[in-house]
């Protein structure tokens, strides 16, 4: 990276000697695996500067750059991009600073604060495969910006109160008869969420048998008796009535025991939690702190209002006429409330793109009440998860549930792995530590290679697959890696870096992309997306396949060919374990 830096120096040196150009903004890429070279830059914007073809002008610049950098020892230039080449004492040297001082990450966070929201569940029914997608996306941003040197902070707000939690509590009231977790031998979030599913059948019939008497359909929804009692109910709670808190107090710890675990299952935790129940009406002082400062507006019914026609949008309510906040208003208290307790530079909401509208309003608001943290806010907008038709239904029959995912993929893991035979020699316990680090790291992963703003599809079974872009493909070469090393070990060899003769072009390979891969961290912290890392992982670990099968490491014939092949096996090891970490995923040792 720091030789990018120099070469970008020397350019603008070219540049300013060759064309008088002094303000170029400079910037290289990979060159194409089409042709020869390790570095490219693009000469298109200074050709009418200096009024030759494209081919002409890379020419004049590479030949300047060339006499200037001794490490280059040829370029090339194909229509309008410039390729260089880099000596193999260049790679050399990187390989033994990247061998000698490990994985190393420019701190570009250095001194920031950031608080990661994500997961945000409903405490009325247990996590889905949305949430999944959610919570695994959140932790790597989590563990990316923490690489990158930022002070993180992993939060999550539990939307523990409502209309909708009020629905599981009356059905359990109505037909639960006594029923528990421990009783009904199924987690708490899942037997909450079984009312809430009660609830909806009952209501839709309440709701159809007044329509089949006369009733419009929304007037039916309105007046039909269980409505009623769950509005009655959510008055009651917001009056503080004891029985109805008692109630809601007990069902939320079943549904937060439930929580629990798979959290712990998705290896997902929080620094800090935040519970609607105690900020949904944090945002009243900053409605009447906008009526004071003009930024808000109050019609003749008493509602408060915002204007955002300026900024493209349109008027938003942000108080209802007898005084009750709207979703928005909590949102606003929260962020103040966030910001007084930790002080952040940003603060970045993990939240499906059904909400993009959502977090803009949010964002302008906080703008106009002049908070110094409005600029700060970012949403990481997510796309939905599909699965093909027909695979794993949820036990409610609407949505894929993440338990049942979870438990699915582990399942499948353990099929193919056995398929394969790859579980000779290993005890029972290893055995289920091994399926579930593949079946997790395989949904992981899947969820995590895709960019994070794209719709997926996610397929559990090609997830697990032992070929392509998969973690159990990029699971098994760590192991190979490891295997390798072992063996060394084993039969006594003292292992230290040495040159060899010559680098071969698939040993180069994996230098150019271990000194890589600091970057690709670097971007997926400035691009929030994980797939950055994912991808880079996944193109180290297919370069080591190709090494590992076009050459001998441990029958290596010279001495110093054989050390170096293994030093440099076990940076792309290490590579490897430090990408997953980041993705929140485990390699196992052997296999």
């Amino acid at each position: 990276m720091e030789f990018v830096t120099v070469l970008a120096d020397k350019t603008k040196a070219a540049l300013a000697h060759l064309y008088n150009v002094t303000d170029a903004k400079i910037s290289f890429e990979k060159t194409n695996a089409n042709f020869a070279g390790d570095y490219t830059f693009v000469v298109f914007p200074f050709v009418r500067l200096s009024k030759k073809s494209p081919e002409a002008t890379g020419e004049e610049i590479g030949a300047f750059i060339k006499n200037e950098v001794p490490e280059i020892t040829g370029f090339n230039v194909v229509k309008g991009f410039l390729n260089f080449e880099l000596s193999d004492n260049y790679w050399l040297e990187v390989a033994q600073k990247r061998v000698i001082n490990g994985v190393s990450i420019p701190n570009i966070g250095a001194g920031k604060k950031v608080v990661v929201e994500y997961s945000s569940p409903n405490t009325n029914k247990p996590l889905h495969l949305g949430h999944v997608r959610n919570n695994v996306l959140g932790l790597a941003m989590c563990e990316i910006l923490a690489a990158n040197g930022y002070d993180v902070i992993k939060n999550n707000l539990v939307n523990d109160r409502g209309i909708h939690i009020c629905k599981s509590m009356i059905a359990w009231q109505k037909w639960g008869n006594g029923e528990t977790p421990e009783s009904a031998g199924i987690k708490g979030d899942h037997l909450v969420g079984k009312y809430y599913v009660e609830f909806d059948k009952h209501y839709r019939a309440e709701v159809k048998a007044l329509v089949e008497k006369g009733l419009a359909e929304e007037t039916a929804k309105n007046e039909a008796s269980l409505m009623q009692e769950t509005r009655q109910m959510l008055q009651k709670w917001e009056d503080g009535d004891e029985t109805v808190l008692a109630l809601w107090k007990k069902m939320n710890a079943w549904v937060y025991a439930g929580f629990d675990e798979t959290y712990k299952r998705l290896g997902v935790s929080f620094d800090k939690i935040y519970y609607e129940s105690n900020t949904y009406l944090l945002g009243k002082a900053m409605v009447q702190e906008g009526l004071a400062s003009g930024a808000f507006y109050q019609k003749e019914d008493n509602s408060v209002w915002v204007d955002l026609t300026a900024d493209g949008l349109d008027e938003k309510i942000v108080q209802r006429s007898d005084g009750t906040s709207v979703y928005i208003t909590q949102d606003i208290g929260t962020a103040d409330l966030k910001y007084q307790d930790f002080k952040m530079d940003k603060f970045i909401y993990v939240v499906g793109n059904e909400q993009d509208y959502h977090f803009k309003v949010l964002q302008l608001i906080l703008k106009k009440l002049n908070k110094p943290y409005a600029d700060g806010l970012f949403h990481l907008s997510y796309g939905m998860v599909d699965l093909p038709e027909g695979k794993m239904k949820s036990r409610e029959g609407t949505v894929v549930d993440a338990d049942e995912l979870m438990e699915e993929v582990v399942n499948t893991a353990q099929k193919q792995t056995e398929e394969l035979g790859k579980t000779e020699g290993m005890s029972a316990e290893q055995l289920e530590t091994l399926y579930e680090t593949l079946g997790m790291g395989a949904l992981k992963y899947y969820l995590l290679k895709v960019d994070a703003k794209k719709r997926m599809l996610y397929d559990p079974k090609e997830s697990i697959d032992f070929q392509g872009n998969t973690a159990p493909f990029i699971q098994y070469t760590y192991t190979r890696i490891n295997s390798i090393l072992r063996a060394a070990s084993e039969t006594g060899l003292t292992v230290k870096f040495e040159l060899p003769n010559q680098l071969a072009p698939e040993e180069k390979e994996l230098i150019v992309l271990m000194n890589a891969y600091p970057e690709a961290v670097n971007a997926s912290a400035n691009h929030y997306n994980p797939s950055e890392i994912a991808n880079s992982v996944y193109e180290l670990a297919k370069a080591f396949n190709k090494f590992y099968h076009e050459h001998s490491i441990l029958g290596a014939t010279k001495e110093n060919e054989r050390n170096f092949r293994i030093t440099l096996s076990q940076a792309v090891g290490e590579t490897i374990k430090h990408g997953f970490g980041l993705l929140g995923i485990t390699v196992p040792e052997r296999m």
